[in-house]
Protein backbone atom coordinates (compact mmCIF):
# COMPACT_ATOMS: atom_id res chain seq x y z
CA UNK A 1 0.00 0.00 0.00
CA UNK A 2 1.46 3.61 -0.83
CA UNK A 3 0.70 6.92 0.55
CA UNK A 4 -1.40 7.75 -2.38
CA UNK A 5 -5.06 6.52 -2.08
CA UNK A 6 -5.27 2.94 -3.99
CA UNK A 7 -8.32 2.97 -6.35
CA UNK A 8 -11.43 1.12 -6.02
CA UNK A 9 -14.56 0.20 -7.95
CA UNK A 10 -16.17 3.08 -8.70
CA UNK A 11 -20.35 3.31 -8.53
CA UNK A 12 -19.75 3.85 -12.69
CA UNK A 13 -19.54 -0.26 -12.85
CA UNK A 14 -22.99 -0.41 -11.48
CA UNK A 15 -24.08 2.04 -14.19
CA UNK A 16 -26.64 0.75 -16.45
CA UNK A 17 -24.58 -0.43 -20.28
CA UNK A 18 -26.53 -2.57 -22.06
CA UNK A 19 -26.70 -3.24 -25.71
CA UNK A 20 -28.45 -2.71 -28.43
CA UNK A 21 -31.86 -5.36 -28.82
CA UNK A 22 -30.92 -6.11 -32.30
CA UNK A 23 -27.12 -6.10 -31.64
CA UNK A 24 -27.83 -8.68 -28.37
CA UNK A 25 -29.85 -10.77 -30.50
CA UNK A 26 -27.20 -10.91 -33.63
CA UNK A 27 -24.47 -11.57 -31.12
CA UNK A 28 -26.78 -14.24 -29.27
CA UNK A 29 -28.09 -16.20 -32.26
CA UNK A 30 -24.95 -16.08 -33.83
CA UNK A 31 -23.51 -17.91 -30.62
CA UNK A 32 -26.24 -20.51 -30.80
CA UNK A 33 -25.98 -21.32 -34.23
CA UNK A 34 -21.34 -22.11 -33.55
CA UNK A 35 -22.33 -23.86 -30.11
CA UNK A 36 -25.45 -25.57 -32.22
CA UNK A 37 -23.02 -26.55 -35.14
CA UNK A 38 -19.77 -27.58 -32.53
CA UNK A 39 -22.58 -30.10 -30.97
CA UNK A 40 -23.75 -31.55 -34.57
CA UNK A 41 -19.84 -32.08 -35.44
CA UNK A 42 -18.94 -33.43 -32.96
CA UNK A 43 -21.67 -36.02 -32.88
CA UNK A 44 -20.48 -36.94 -36.73
CA UNK A 45 -17.12 -37.44 -35.42
CA UNK A 46 -18.03 -39.32 -32.35
CA UNK A 47 -20.38 -41.80 -34.10
CA UNK A 48 -17.98 -42.04 -37.05
CA UNK A 49 -20.39 -40.98 -39.99
CA UNK A 50 -18.33 -41.31 -43.15
CA UNK A 51 -20.71 -39.72 -45.51
CA UNK A 52 -24.04 -38.86 -46.00
CA UNK A 53 -26.41 -40.80 -48.91
CA UNK A 54 -27.36 -38.71 -51.70
CA UNK A 55 -29.65 -41.37 -53.62
CA UNK A 56 -32.35 -41.96 -51.37
CA UNK A 57 -35.45 -40.21 -51.71
CA UNK A 58 -37.49 -37.92 -49.79
CA UNK A 59 -40.51 -39.77 -47.89
CA UNK A 60 -43.02 -38.52 -45.66
CA UNK A 61 -41.20 -39.66 -42.67
CA UNK A 62 -38.02 -37.55 -43.59
CA UNK A 63 -40.58 -34.38 -44.45
CA UNK A 64 -42.22 -34.69 -40.92
CA UNK A 65 -39.07 -34.69 -39.19
CA UNK A 66 -37.63 -31.49 -40.94
CA UNK A 67 -41.08 -29.55 -40.28
CA UNK A 68 -40.62 -30.62 -36.51
CA UNK A 69 -36.64 -29.19 -36.85
CA UNK A 70 -38.06 -25.73 -38.82
CA UNK A 71 -40.36 -25.41 -35.89
CA UNK A 72 -37.86 -26.21 -33.68
CA UNK A 73 -35.44 -23.92 -34.76
CA UNK A 74 -38.41 -20.91 -34.88
CA UNK A 75 -38.83 -21.88 -31.27
CA UNK A 76 -35.27 -21.81 -29.97
CA UNK A 77 -34.88 -18.09 -31.94
CA UNK A 78 -38.17 -17.51 -29.36
CA UNK A 79 -36.45 -18.82 -26.68
CA UNK A 80 -33.00 -16.20 -27.71
CA UNK A 81 -35.34 -13.54 -28.25
CA UNK A 82 -37.10 -14.21 -24.69
CA UNK A 83 -33.37 -14.13 -23.09
CA UNK A 84 -32.59 -11.11 -24.30
CA UNK A 85 -35.54 -9.55 -23.36
CA UNK A 86 -35.30 -11.02 -19.63
CA UNK A 87 -31.58 -10.31 -19.44
CA UNK A 88 -32.07 -6.56 -20.27
CA UNK A 89 -34.89 -6.59 -18.14
CA UNK A 90 -32.55 -7.99 -14.91
CA UNK A 91 -30.39 -5.24 -15.74
CA UNK A 92 -33.04 -2.83 -15.63
CA UNK A 93 -33.75 -3.29 -12.46
CA UNK A 94 -30.79 -4.35 -10.81
CA UNK A 95 -29.75 -1.00 -12.02
CA UNK A 96 -32.83 0.77 -10.51
CA UNK A 97 -32.13 -1.18 -7.43
CA UNK A 98 -28.95 0.35 -7.02
CA UNK A 99 -30.08 3.84 -7.77
CA UNK A 100 -32.51 3.87 -4.94
CA UNK A 101 -30.41 1.68 -2.30
CA UNK A 102 -27.78 4.83 -3.16
CA UNK A 103 -30.60 7.45 -2.88
CA UNK A 104 -31.72 5.55 0.94
CA UNK A 105 -28.27 6.16 1.52
CA UNK A 106 -27.83 9.51 0.56
CA UNK A 107 -31.03 10.64 2.71
CA UNK A 108 -29.54 8.66 6.01
CA UNK A 109 -25.96 9.96 5.61
CA UNK A 110 -27.27 13.19 5.25
CA UNK A 111 -28.98 12.70 8.25
CA UNK A 112 -26.27 11.51 10.36
CA UNK A 113 -24.01 14.26 9.60
CA UNK A 114 -26.90 16.73 10.84
CA UNK A 115 -26.84 14.76 13.80
CA UNK A 116 -22.87 14.76 13.78
CA UNK A 117 -23.13 18.64 13.63
CA UNK A 118 -25.10 18.79 16.78
CA UNK A 119 -24.14 21.00 19.13
CA UNK A 120 -25.45 17.95 21.56
CA UNK A 121 -23.07 15.70 22.68
CA UNK A 122 -25.70 13.00 22.68
CA UNK A 123 -27.06 13.68 19.36
CA UNK A 124 -23.42 13.87 17.77
CA UNK A 125 -23.11 10.50 19.82
CA UNK A 126 -26.27 9.23 18.00
CA UNK A 127 -24.64 10.58 14.22
CA UNK A 128 -21.43 8.64 15.25
CA UNK A 129 -23.32 5.21 15.58
CA UNK A 130 -25.86 5.99 12.47
CA UNK A 131 -22.40 6.98 10.14
CA UNK A 132 -20.82 3.43 11.24
CA UNK A 133 -24.21 1.81 10.40
CA UNK A 134 -23.95 3.25 7.08
CA UNK A 135 -20.69 2.28 6.58
CA UNK A 136 -21.74 -1.11 7.17
CA UNK A 137 -24.47 -1.09 4.58
CA UNK A 138 -22.74 1.30 2.06
CA UNK A 139 -23.90 -0.30 -1.53
CA UNK A 140 -20.02 0.26 -2.46
CA UNK A 141 -16.95 0.82 -1.51
CA UNK A 142 -16.92 4.85 -2.39
CA UNK A 143 -20.00 5.37 -0.25
CA UNK A 144 -18.53 3.36 2.63
CA UNK A 145 -15.35 5.49 2.46
CA UNK A 146 -17.41 8.50 2.54
CA UNK A 147 -18.65 7.56 5.92
CA UNK A 148 -15.02 6.49 7.61
CA UNK A 149 -13.88 10.07 5.98
CA UNK A 150 -16.70 12.04 7.66
CA UNK A 151 -15.88 10.18 11.31
CA UNK A 152 -12.29 10.57 10.96
CA UNK A 153 -12.89 14.14 9.94
CA UNK A 154 -14.84 14.89 13.42
CA UNK A 155 -11.58 13.85 15.25
CA UNK A 156 -9.42 15.80 13.40
CA UNK A 157 -11.70 18.73 14.84
CA UNK A 158 -9.58 21.33 17.07
CA UNK A 159 -11.38 20.85 20.64
CA UNK A 160 -11.47 22.57 23.99
CA UNK A 161 -8.55 21.37 26.31
CA UNK A 162 -9.96 20.20 29.88
CA UNK A 163 -10.13 23.29 31.90
CA UNK A 164 -9.99 20.71 35.04
CA UNK A 165 -12.58 19.85 37.87
CA UNK A 166 -12.68 23.42 39.39
CA UNK A 167 -15.60 24.23 40.60
CA UNK A 168 -15.65 27.61 38.81
CA UNK A 169 -15.67 25.63 35.11
CA UNK A 170 -18.00 22.66 36.24
CA UNK A 171 -20.05 23.15 33.06
CA UNK A 172 -16.68 23.52 30.66
CA UNK A 173 -15.69 20.25 32.14
CA UNK A 174 -18.27 18.14 32.10
CA UNK A 175 -19.08 19.42 28.46
CA UNK A 176 -15.34 18.57 27.44
CA UNK A 177 -15.69 14.85 29.41
CA UNK A 178 -19.38 14.41 27.19
CA UNK A 179 -17.45 15.58 23.75
CA UNK A 180 -14.70 13.26 24.72
CA UNK A 181 -16.60 10.39 24.61
CA UNK A 182 -17.87 11.06 21.48
CA UNK A 183 -14.32 10.72 19.98
CA UNK A 184 -13.49 7.71 22.06
CA UNK A 185 -16.44 5.79 20.64
CA UNK A 186 -15.44 6.35 16.80
CA UNK A 187 -11.78 5.06 17.76
CA UNK A 188 -13.34 2.39 19.75
CA UNK A 189 -15.93 1.70 16.41
CA UNK A 190 -12.97 1.95 13.94
CA UNK A 191 -10.77 -0.75 16.05
CA UNK A 192 -13.90 -3.17 16.15
CA UNK A 193 -14.60 -2.59 12.70
CA UNK A 194 -11.00 -3.35 11.58
CA UNK A 195 -10.44 -6.84 13.72
CA UNK A 196 -13.67 -8.10 11.54
CA UNK A 197 -12.38 -10.60 8.64
CA UNK A 198 -12.22 -8.96 5.44
CA UNK A 199 -15.43 -9.39 3.12
CA UNK A 200 -17.93 -10.43 5.58
CA UNK A 201 -20.14 -7.74 6.74
CA UNK A 202 -19.49 -4.98 8.92
CA UNK A 203 -15.44 -5.28 8.15
CA UNK A 204 -13.98 -2.06 7.07
CA UNK A 205 -10.46 -3.67 6.23
CA UNK A 206 -9.00 -2.19 2.90
CA UNK A 207 -10.44 1.06 3.91
CA UNK A 208 -8.75 4.38 4.21
CA UNK A 209 -8.08 5.91 8.26
CA UNK A 210 -7.00 9.33 7.76
CA UNK A 211 -5.96 10.65 11.35
CA UNK A 212 -3.57 13.68 10.42
CA UNK A 213 -3.44 15.82 12.86
CA UNK A 214 -5.59 14.49 15.68
CA UNK A 215 -5.00 13.85 18.84
CA UNK A 216 -5.20 10.42 20.89
CA UNK A 217 -5.61 10.85 24.07
CA UNK A 218 -7.92 7.66 25.04
CA UNK A 219 -7.50 3.78 23.90
CA UNK A 220 -7.12 2.98 20.18
CA UNK A 221 -7.39 -1.13 19.77
CA UNK A 222 -6.19 -2.58 16.56
CA UNK A 223 -5.34 -5.80 18.16
CA UNK A 224 -5.79 -8.59 16.21
CA UNK A 225 -6.81 -6.81 13.05
CA UNK A 226 -5.16 -7.40 9.62
CA UNK A 227 -3.93 -4.46 7.05
CA UNK A 228 -3.81 -5.70 3.58
CA UNK A 229 -5.02 -2.60 1.59
CA UNK A 230 -5.86 1.30 2.48
CA UNK A 231 -3.58 3.18 4.30
CA UNK A 232 -3.79 4.14 7.97
CA UNK A 233 -2.24 7.94 8.20
CA UNK A 234 -1.82 9.10 11.84
CA UNK A 235 0.99 12.04 10.28
CA UNK A 236 1.36 14.85 12.62
CA UNK A 237 -0.70 13.12 15.16
CA UNK A 238 -0.10 14.13 18.87
CA UNK A 239 -0.14 11.13 21.43
CA UNK A 240 -0.74 12.66 24.60
CA UNK A 241 -2.34 9.48 26.88
CA UNK A 242 -3.83 6.37 26.18
CA UNK A 243 -3.04 3.53 23.77
CA UNK A 244 -2.75 2.48 20.59
CA UNK A 245 -2.54 -1.33 20.09
CA UNK A 246 -2.03 -3.04 17.08
CA UNK A 247 -1.01 -6.60 19.05
CA UNK A 248 -0.87 -9.49 17.05
CA UNK A 249 -1.71 -7.72 14.09
CA UNK A 250 -0.70 -8.73 10.88
CA UNK A 251 0.52 -6.07 7.91
CA UNK A 252 0.49 -7.61 5.01
CA UNK A 253 0.48 -4.86 2.42
CA UNK A 254 -0.91 -1.84 4.09
CA UNK A 255 0.67 1.36 5.28
CA UNK A 256 0.92 2.25 8.79
CA UNK A 257 2.20 5.88 8.61
CA UNK A 258 3.18 8.21 11.37
CA UNK A 259 5.40 10.40 9.90
CA UNK A 260 5.66 13.92 12.06
CA UNK A 261 3.89 12.10 14.81
CA UNK A 262 4.45 13.25 18.54
CA UNK A 263 4.52 11.00 21.37
CA UNK A 264 4.37 12.65 24.63
CA UNK A 265 2.76 10.05 26.91
CA UNK A 266 1.13 6.71 26.52
CA UNK A 267 1.76 3.59 24.54
CA UNK A 268 2.46 2.43 21.20
CA UNK A 269 1.77 -1.63 20.98
CA UNK A 270 2.83 -4.07 17.75
CA UNK A 271 3.83 -6.85 20.35
CA UNK A 272 3.85 -10.45 18.64
CA UNK A 273 2.95 -8.11 15.33
CA UNK A 274 3.38 -9.76 12.09
CA UNK A 275 4.82 -7.45 9.54
CA UNK A 276 5.21 -9.54 5.98
CA UNK A 277 4.83 -6.87 3.34
CA UNK A 278 3.65 -4.02 4.40
CA UNK A 279 5.17 -0.53 5.59
CA UNK A 280 5.34 0.73 9.38
CA UNK A 281 6.78 4.50 9.17
CA UNK A 282 7.74 6.50 11.86
CA UNK A 283 10.03 9.31 9.46
CA UNK A 284 10.49 12.45 11.49
CA UNK A 285 8.93 11.76 14.25
CA UNK A 286 9.47 13.56 17.77
CA UNK A 287 9.50 10.99 20.82
CA UNK A 288 9.78 12.86 23.94
CA UNK A 289 7.92 10.18 26.40
CA UNK A 290 5.36 7.17 26.04
CA UNK A 291 6.66 4.06 25.24
CA UNK A 292 6.72 2.06 21.05
CA UNK A 293 6.99 -1.80 21.59
CA UNK A 294 7.92 -4.05 19.16
CA UNK A 295 8.28 -6.93 21.62
CA UNK A 296 8.42 -10.20 20.25
CA UNK A 297 7.18 -9.06 17.04
CA UNK A 298 8.02 -11.28 13.80
CA UNK A 299 9.39 -8.73 10.60
CA UNK A 300 9.34 -11.55 7.61
CA UNK A 301 9.68 -8.45 4.71
CA UNK A 302 8.40 -5.14 4.54
CA UNK A 303 9.51 -1.95 5.82
CA UNK A 304 9.57 -0.13 9.05
CA UNK A 305 11.15 3.08 9.28
CA UNK A 306 12.46 5.99 11.96
CA UNK A 307 14.35 8.28 9.34
CA UNK A 308 15.57 11.21 10.67
CA UNK A 309 13.17 10.78 14.16
CA UNK A 310 14.39 12.23 17.29
CA UNK A 311 15.03 10.53 20.62
CA UNK A 312 14.70 13.24 23.57
CA UNK A 313 12.80 11.04 25.72
CA UNK A 314 10.66 7.79 26.21
CA UNK A 315 11.20 4.05 25.13
CA UNK A 316 10.97 2.40 21.67
CA UNK A 317 11.60 -1.73 22.21
CA UNK A 318 12.16 -4.80 19.93
CA UNK A 319 12.85 -7.23 22.29
CA UNK A 320 13.39 -10.49 21.51
CA UNK A 321 11.74 -9.66 18.16
CA UNK A 322 12.72 -11.31 14.96
CA UNK A 323 14.11 -9.89 11.85
CA UNK A 324 14.25 -12.33 9.19
CA UNK A 325 13.30 -10.44 6.07
CA UNK A 326 12.02 -6.65 6.56
CA UNK A 327 14.34 -4.12 6.78
CA UNK A 328 14.48 -1.77 9.29
CA UNK A 329 15.86 2.21 8.96
CA UNK A 330 16.85 4.57 11.85
CA UNK A 331 19.10 6.96 9.06
CA UNK A 332 20.06 9.95 10.30
CA UNK A 333 18.05 9.56 13.92
CA UNK A 334 19.49 12.23 17.16
CA UNK A 335 19.31 9.64 19.98
CA UNK A 336 19.86 12.71 22.17
CA UNK A 337 17.45 10.60 25.56
CA UNK A 338 15.57 8.05 26.03
CA UNK A 339 16.12 4.34 25.98
CA UNK A 340 16.05 2.10 22.36
CA UNK A 341 15.94 -1.78 23.42
CA UNK A 342 16.78 -4.83 20.88
CA UNK A 343 17.76 -7.07 23.39
CA UNK A 344 17.67 -10.66 22.77
CA UNK A 345 16.43 -9.33 19.09
CA UNK A 346 17.11 -12.26 16.48
CA UNK A 347 18.89 -11.07 13.08
CA UNK A 348 18.60 -13.95 10.53
CA UNK A 349 17.82 -11.88 7.81
CA UNK A 350 16.58 -9.06 6.06
CA UNK A 351 18.66 -5.71 6.57
CA UNK A 352 18.87 -2.85 9.38
CA UNK A 353 20.27 0.53 9.07
CA UNK A 354 21.61 3.21 11.70
CA UNK A 355 24.00 5.37 8.90
CA UNK A 356 24.33 8.40 10.15
CA UNK A 357 22.32 8.29 13.27
CA UNK A 358 24.02 9.85 16.55
CA UNK A 359 24.15 8.48 19.37
CA UNK A 360 24.68 11.39 22.46
CA UNK A 361 22.70 10.60 25.35
CA UNK A 362 20.13 7.77 24.99
CA UNK A 363 20.57 4.25 25.88
CA UNK A 364 20.79 1.55 23.58
CA UNK A 365 21.04 -1.60 24.34
CA UNK A 366 21.53 -4.59 22.50
CA UNK A 367 22.23 -7.64 24.84
CA UNK A 368 22.12 -11.06 24.13
CA UNK A 369 21.53 -10.27 20.22
CA UNK A 370 22.01 -13.15 17.96
CA UNK A 371 23.39 -11.88 14.37
CA UNK A 372 22.83 -14.89 11.79
CA UNK A 373 22.23 -13.83 8.61
CA UNK A 374 21.07 -9.97 8.94
CA UNK A 375 22.91 -7.59 7.69
CA UNK A 376 23.06 -4.51 10.40
CA UNK A 377 24.53 -1.03 9.13
CA UNK A 378 26.16 1.41 11.71
CA UNK A 379 28.07 3.42 8.53
CA UNK A 380 29.42 6.72 9.45
CA UNK A 381 27.14 6.92 12.70
CA UNK A 382 28.80 8.96 15.62
CA UNK A 383 28.57 8.92 19.65
CA UNK A 384 29.29 5.87 21.93
CA UNK A 385 28.83 2.02 20.75
CA UNK A 386 25.35 1.52 21.77
CA UNK A 387 25.61 -1.19 25.17
CA UNK A 388 25.93 -4.77 24.67
CA UNK A 389 26.51 -4.34 20.52
CA UNK A 390 30.26 -5.33 20.66
CA UNK A 391 30.09 -8.24 22.88
CA UNK A 392 26.75 -9.67 20.37
CA UNK A 393 28.50 -8.92 17.45
CA UNK A 394 31.74 -10.53 18.43
CA UNK A 395 35.33 -11.17 17.19
CA UNK A 396 35.61 -11.09 14.70
CA UNK A 397 32.79 -8.58 13.37
CA UNK A 398 30.93 -10.95 10.95
CA UNK A 399 30.46 -10.00 7.39
CA UNK A 400 27.32 -8.88 7.60
CA UNK A 401 27.67 -6.19 10.10
CA UNK A 402 29.70 -2.65 9.85
CA UNK A 403 30.68 -0.54 12.88
CA UNK A 404 32.66 2.52 12.99
CA UNK A 405 36.07 2.50 13.01
CA UNK A 406 36.20 4.43 16.50
CA UNK A 407 33.88 1.78 17.88
CA UNK A 408 36.22 -1.22 17.14
CA UNK A 409 39.00 0.29 19.33
CA UNK A 410 39.51 0.20 23.39
CA UNK A 411 38.59 3.39 23.46
CA UNK A 412 34.95 2.71 22.21
CA UNK A 413 34.45 -0.59 24.18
Amino acid sequence: MTLNRRSRSSSDDRELRLWKAGQALAVTFLVAVLAAGGVFYGLVYLLDFQEIDTTSKLDAKTLFDLVKLSFGVVAGAGALVALVVAYRRQRVDEAGAYREATRLHTERFSQAVEQLGSDSPAVQLGGVHALAGLADDAPDDNLRQTCIDVLCAYLQLPFTPDPGDDPAHQDEHHRYLALRKVRHTILRLIGDHYRRPQGTRGSWQGCDLDFTGITIDGNLNFGGARFSGGTLSFTGATFSGGSVSFHRAMIAGGEVNFHGATFFDGLMDFSHAELSGGTVSFYGARFSGGRVTFGEATFTSGLVMFNEATFSGGTVDFWSSKFSGSTVTFGSVAFSDGTVDFNRATFCGGRVYFDHAAFAGSTMTFGDVAFSGSRVYFDDATGPAPEGLRASVGTPVPAGVTLPEAWLTDEHP
